[in-house]
C-alpha cells in the first residue's frame, strides 16, 4: 500500500543567498557613513547550514560557534569597524580571522543598519517600552523613488506584470505591487540588422501596446530593469525612468534613521517610567536623571549609544530620552532644562535584537524554503556587574 506524504523540499543555501535576505532585512545603504556593515570575513560562495545571531563578535562567541559547526556568524556590532593596516594572529581581532577562516565561517554585520531600518532595533525597542505614533529623532533617511515606465505587447500584459512584480517594485506605503497601465499605439522601424519581435528590418510597423508605469527605489532600479528585460520579448526593451520627488504616501510607515520619538498611552511621571520600563525589559538596575515627579507625555531614545543625538532631543518635544552610555554632563544639560534621561544600557538596549532577528530569519528562511538552521547565541551577558 502507498501512503501519500506531502514533503517539502528544501534547497541547499550559500553565504551570498543570506546576504540577500539580509540586505532585504536591512539595506546596507542606510548604514551611517562612519560605520562597517556586511560581510567582515568569510566568501559568499561558502555553503551555509547553520546560522547563529549574536550581538558581538566576541572571541568566546565565535570560538563557541567555530567548535559547534556554525557557518554563518551574524553579529550587530561589527569585527572590523576602520580598515586593517595588518592582520596580526596574536591580536584580539587577527585572532578572531583566522579562527574564523580556519573553521570555514563567515562573520556579517548588520550595524546602523539595522538602527535604522524601518522596523529595526529602534522600532523594537520602542513597541516594547510602549511608544506610539513614532517618527525619527535624527535625521530622517528619505530614500530616493524612480518612475519606471515600460512599454510592452498587449499579449505580454501578464507575463510582464508577473515579473515585475517578482521584484521590489510597486511599494507606496502598506502597499505593494501597484502599477498603472493604459493602452496606445507604437510606431517603429526597424534597423537592417535587426530581428524585431513585430515588423520587419526597415518597415515602419506599428503594434497595439501596453504602457506600464510602477515606482521603484534607486537602489533596486538596475535589479528591476534587467528582471524585466529577461521576461521582455522585444529585442530592445523601450522603457522611460523618471526620478520623483518623494511624497507622503511613499514614506508612509517608513521611517527610517537613528533613534525614535513616541507618545505614552497616558500621562505617568519619570519615576514610574523608569521603573516601567525596568519591568518591561527584564533589567536588574536601571540610572535616570531628572525629578522623579517629572510629567512626561513623550519619549525619545536611541538603542546603544545616545549621547550624540541629546541636542535632538532637547528640540524633539519629548519630555525624557532613553538610551545607554549617558555621560555625566549630559546628565547636568537635562536636569537644566527640566527633562529627563533613562540610561538602560548599552547592552541591554541593543542585545534584545539577537532573538527577533533570529525569528524573523528563521521565518523568511522556511517561507523561501532554504534548508539552514537559524538560532540566537545564548552565552552573552553584559560586561558591566552592578554590586
Amino acid at each position: 500500500m502507498l501512503i501519500a506524504t506531502n514533503l517539502t523540499t528544501f534547497m541547499p543555501a550559500i553565504i551570498a543567498d543570506i546576504i540577500k535576505i539580509m540586505e532585504d532585512i536591512a539595506p546596507s545603504r542606510l548604514a551611517e557613513e562612519w560605520d562597517n556593515v556586511g560581510l567582515q570575513v568569510g566568501q559568499k560562495d561558502w555553503s551555509v547550514r547553520t546560522i547563529r545571531i549574536a550581538l558581538d563578535p566576541l572571541p568566546s562567541v565565535v570560538a563557541a560557534a567555530c567548535r559547534e559547526g556554525v557557518d554563518l556568524l551574524i553579529t550587530h556590532h561589527p569585527l572590523i569597524f576602520k580598515p586593517l593596516v595588518s592582520i596580526d594572529f596574536s591580536t584580539p581581532v587577527g585572532a578572531i580571522i583566522n579562527m574564523a577562516s580556519k573553521h570555514k565561517m563567515a562573520i556579517f554585520a548588520m550595524h546602523t543598519n539595522l538602527d535604522n531600518v524601518t522596523d529595526g532595533l529602534n522600532d523594537i525597542l520602542a513597541r516594547m517600552i510602549g511608544l506610539n505614533n513614532l517618527e525619527v529623532l535624527g535625521k530622517p533617511i528619505e530614500p530616493e523613488y524612480y518612475k519606471l515606465v515600460i512599454y510592452l505587447p498587449v499579449e505580454y500584459e501578464q507575463k510582464i506584470l508577473t515579473s515585475l512584480f517578482e521584484t521590489k517594485a510597486g511599494k507606496i506605503g502598506a502597499y505593494t505591487s501597484c502599477s498603472f497601465r493604459n493602452n496606445g499605439r507604437a510606431t517603429f522601424r526597424p534597423g537592417s540588422l535587426s530581428t524585431p519581435f513585430i515588423g520587419k528590418p526597415d518597415d515602419i510597423s506599428h503594434a497595439d501596446e501596453i504602457r506600464l508605469e510602477t515606482i521603484v527605489q534607486k537602489d533596486d532600479l538596475g535589479n528591476v530593469i534587467e528582471h524585466v528585460r529577461a521576461n521582455h520579448p522585444y529585442e530592445t526593451m523601450a522603457y522611460d525612468v523618471y526620478r520623483l520627488e518623494p511624497s507622503d504616501n511613499m514614506l508612509a510607515g517608513r521611517q527610517q534613521g537613528l533613534g525614535r520619538i513616541g507618545d505614552l498611552a497616558g500621562e505617568t511621571k519619570l519615576l514610574s517610567f523608569a521603573l516601567e520600563i525596568k519591568k518591561k525589559l527584564c533589567l536588574n538596575s536601571i540610572k535616570f536623571a531628572g525629578k522623579p515627579d517629572l510629567p512626561v507625555k513623550k519619549a525619545a531614545l536611541c538603542t546603544g549609544s545616545g549621547s550624540s543625538l541629546i541636542n535632538n532631543f532637547f528640540v524633539s518635544g519629548a519630555q525624557v530620552y532613553i538610551s545607554g552610555d549617558f555621560r555625566y554632563h549630559d546628565a547636568r544639560a537635562v536636569e537644566a532644562a527640566n527633562l529627563g534621561i533613562i540610561d538602560i544600557g548599552h547592552f541591554a538596549s541593543e542585545h534584545l535584537i539577537v532573538k527577533v532577528l533570529a525569528k524573523r530569519l528563521r521565518e523568511i528562511i522556511s517561507k523561501n524554503g532554504i534548508d539552514v538552521k537559524v538560532e540566537a547565541c545564548e552565552s552573552e551577558i553584559d560586561p558591566f556587574i552592578v554590586l
